[in-house]
Parts: C-alpha cells; sequence; structure tokens
C-alpha cells in the first residue's frame, strides 16, 4: 500500500490510480514527516516537495534522506526552471534521492521502474557531490573511480586489480570492487569486495572516504559509473583471432578508449604494427607481471602514466638507494 503526501499538486495527486493507505495534506517540518513514516511500512511515497516546510533549503531534504528509505519515496518536483536545473538534480542525487518527476506520468512510470543510482549516475556532477554515510554528509569529489575490463578473455583484470590496489596503497587510500565473481576471496586481502552489478553505484558511495576504487567490470556495462576504464587486450594470436571470431568489430569499439596491452611480449615496433592493423591507439604495453615483486617497476611506471603522481617519491626513492651504493 502506499503514502501520499500532497499540498499544492494535491489535485494532480488525487488523479492517481493506486491503492492508498494513507494521505496527509498540508505543509510539515522534516523532522515531523520524518517521524511520522520512518517506522510506518508503506511500498512507495509519492511526496509534494512543496508539502515540505522551506523546501527550497536543501537542508530539509538532506534531514528526510537521512530519516526515510529514499528508494521508496517518489520526489513531485515543483514545475519550475529551478527544479530543472542540473546542479539541483545533482544534489538530489547526491542525497540518494534517485526518483523524482514533474508530471503525473513521470510518477506512474517511477512507481512501475524506480531507478537506482545508475539510472541517474549521468545527472550527478562529481565536483558538488555530498552523499550520506552514518548520517553524515561527505564530500565524493576526491574519490576516483577506475573501470578494469578484459576485451581479449582472461586478459587478466583481476590479477591486476589486486596488484594495481597494492601498488597504490602505498601513497593511497585504496580500496577494490569485483562484480559478479567471488575471486577476490583468493588474494586473502583486506579492502577487496565482490558485490553484484547493481549494488555498484551504491557501494561507490557508500565507500566515497578512498581515494581510488578500482572496479573489476567483468563482463557487466557498468562503465559508465567509472570515471576512468583500462580496457585490456591480450596481443597473442590466438587471444585476438578468438576475439575477433566473436566480433569483428571489437577492436574498432575501443577507438578513443584506453587500450592496454595486457601480458605483452610485444617490442615498441610490434605496439605500432598493432595500432597501425587495428586502427586504435594503446594506451600502455604491460608486460607480463610478477605479483611477488615488491618493486614492480613496470606496474608504477604504468599508474604513475595513469596519473598517480604520488608513486614518483617511491622512484625517486629507489634511485637514491642504488647511487647509495657509490
Amino acid at each position: 500500500m502506499n503514502v501520499i503526501v500532497a499540498n499544492k499538486y494535491k489535485d494532480l495527486l488525487d488523479s492517481l490510480d493506486i491503492e492508498v493507505i494513507k494521505k496527509v495534506e498540508g505543509q510539515f517540518d522534516a523532522e515531523e514527516l520524518g517521524n511520522a513514516f520512518k517506522n510506518f511500512y508503506f511500498q512507495r511515497m509519492i511526496l509534494d516537495i512543496t508539502a515540505i516546510k522551506d523546501y527550497k533549503n536543501l537542508e530539509n531534504l538532506k534531514k528526510l534522506s537521512i530519516m526515510l528509505d529514499m528508494d521508496k519515496v517518489i520526489l513531485l518536483l515543483e514545475d519550475d526552471d529551478e527544479s530543472g536545473d542540473p546542479k539541483y538534480l545533482s544534489k538530489l542525487v547526491s542525497m540518494k534521492i534517485y526518483n523524482f518527476t514533474k508530471n503525473v506520468e513521470g510518477i506512474i512510470y517511477l512507481y512501475n521502474h524506480p531507478n537506482s543510482y545508475r539510472d541517474v549516475a549521468h545527472i550527478q556532477q562529481i565536483e558538488d557531490v555530498k552523499i550520506t554515510v552514518n548520517n553524515e554528509y561527505t564530500d565524493l569529489s576526491t574519490t576516483k573511480v577506475i573501470g578494469i575490463k578484459n576485451i581479449t578473455k582472461q586478459s587478466g583484470s583481476t590479477s591486476l586489480a589486486y596488484m594495481m590496489k597494492r601498488k597504490l596503497q602505498e601513497k593511497y587510500k585504496v580500496m577494490a570492487i569485483e562484480i559478479d565473481k567471488n575471486d577476490f576471496v583468493y588474494f586473502n586481502e583486506k579492502d577487496m569486495i565482490s558485490i553484484k552489478k547493481e549494488d555498484l553505484g551504491n557501494n561507490i558511495v557508500k565507500n566515497n572516504s578512498y581515494e581510488i576504487i578500482l572496479v573489476d567490470l567483468n563482463n557487466s556495462n557498468l562503465d559508465d559509473l567509472c570515471h576512468d576504464v583500462i580496457y585490456l587486450v591480450e596481443p597473442s594470436v590466438i587471444k585476438l583471432n578468438k576475439l575477433m571470431m566473436l566480433d569483428r568489430n571489437s577492436l574498432t569499439k575501443l577507438k578513443n578508449k584506453k587500450v592496454v596491452l595486457s601480458q605483452s611480449l610485444l617490442e615498441p615496433k610490434d605496439v605500432l604494427d598493432f595500432e597501425y592493423e587495428a586502427k586504435i591507439k594503446v594506451f600502455y604495453n604491460l608486460p607480463p607481471l610478477d605479483e611477488r615483486d615488491k618493486l614492480n617497476r613496470p606496474l608504477m611506471a604504468f599508474l604513475i602514466k595513469m596519473g598517480f603522481d604520488r608513486l614518483v617519491d617511491n622512484v625517486d626513492s629507489e634511485k637514491k638507494k642504488i647511487l647509495g651504493l657509490f
């Protein structure tokens, strides 16, 4: 059963053809609404935003987002320009308010097809993001989400995520997430979790205290939830031929993407030939990596090129050690 909280748009909400267990009208303090419904069971709440006192002050929406399960709330916005402003909508998403609309058709759609974070992630402006974690709002702008995806089969995305985490955590606060598999358990490493693909958005928000979140994307299509994605291609003849038999345009689709040759023994000239034949640009030629090598120079060079400049200190430190021998 459903709850309707109405004010300015009472007539519009009266036209909804849904079962209603409770309906209230008027304007209410955010705390008053939260306390009234936080322990009240309902399937959906259709909330007229004008029913919240001082609703233009987003602090009041924040209070509601803490007190109520916003996945069950459909927020009917005012039909004005401010409510359609991208920055305003971005702030709603940051409060984990994913279901909002300005009309009856939108309410009916969201009633039957509620949004998840993935559906509204494109609205979110990362530089303005503040989200709720343990009832506190914190900044997400310092978190960088890096996806890793195999293009040729078994190109090492899981092992690379593990090694990248081990190396990056020398200078950054890092966690790794694996989608729809449980291979991370074999590394016996903290801050590495396995989740279902539909939970990725919420986990990114929940773990915003990390500077870097590495995501082993596997077969998911969640690339758009990442700030950057590494596409792994193992350039062996058998792997490339298998890939082309499945989809002859598979490499062409990687144009303008961050392509990394994984477990590659190609020489620089061979890489140029590969780029010419595939008509794509290679971001990095990564050789087979030794996970027991603590320094792991090839991986460090790759991560520095990715923009993780704090690792440069490790290079300088290593140089000083070598020079100290003479």
